[in-house]
């Protein structure tokens, strides 16, 4: 019987960082859109915005476990 592949760390903070950076643009794209229809709610608005920057210190913390601080 075949084995399913398997991931290792890397392979799946990968992923994660792809997924965090599609929603992180796609609130991006909404949050536009709410500023363009000049009719959102500010509430709303000032919600996904907080998503959006809590995405992106996620974003952030991935990338640096992803990318070894090498001193030289």
């Amino acid at each position: 019987m075949p084995t399913a592949p398997t991931l290792d760390h890397k392979d799946i903070l990968k992923i994660r960082l792809q997924m965090h950076q599609r929603e992180h643009r796609d609130l991006d794209e909404a949050i536009h859109a709410l500023d363009q229809s000049r009719r959102a709610d500010p509430l709303t608005l000032r919600r996904l915005k907080k998503q959006k920057l809590a995405l992106k210190d996620t974003i952030a913390r991935l990338e640096d476990e992803l990318t070894p601080n090498i001193i030289a």
